[in-house]
């Protein structure tokens, strides 16, 4: 077996990429991804879960998650379970608009450097306001 010599880089691309919006973007991508699939398919699973229980079941899932009136240790009305929440929301968004951006990229494009880091931050921009503008929305009083 050949010796590995030193000098020589171990990975030539960490010396010649930049790093730029277009990959955070597909970091997040990835990251928002996983997290929903992990942190949002148990409480996914139980809001279904609830809606096939009858009213009874989905009264009980609208306490624990909304109003934190089922137990005064809701888990969802805690300032922790808020965050989870929001950042649920956050992922799903910034998901969303990041798949939108690779199916533009899909057809081809967008590859432009100016074109693919001003459509990676309007993405990140984008998931910011849609997630503030849905929680306004959803804790408006009626």
């Amino acid at each position: 077996m050949a010796q590995a010599n030193s000098n020589r880089p171990l990975s030539p691309h960490l010396q010649i990429w930049r790093w730029g919006p277009a990959m955070l973007v597909s970091i997040l991508h990835r990251v928002t991804g996983n997290g929903m699939a992990f942190a949002g398919l148990g409480l996914l699973l139980w809001w279904i879960g609830a809606i096939a229980g009858g009213e009874h079941s989905y009264q009980t899932f609208i306490a624990y998650v909304w109003t934190g009136t089922a137990s005064s240790l809701s888990v969802f009305t805690s300032l922790l379970g808020k965050v989870v929440l929001i950042g649920l929301t956050w992922a799903f968004f910034q998901h969303l608009a990041s798949g939108v951006r690779h199916l533009v990229l899909d057809i081809g494009a967008g590859y432009e450097l100016d074109a693919n880091a001003r459509w990676s931050v309007l993405t990140m921009v984008f998931s910011v306001i849609a997630t503030a503008l849905f929680w306004a929305f959803l804790l408006m009083p009626r």
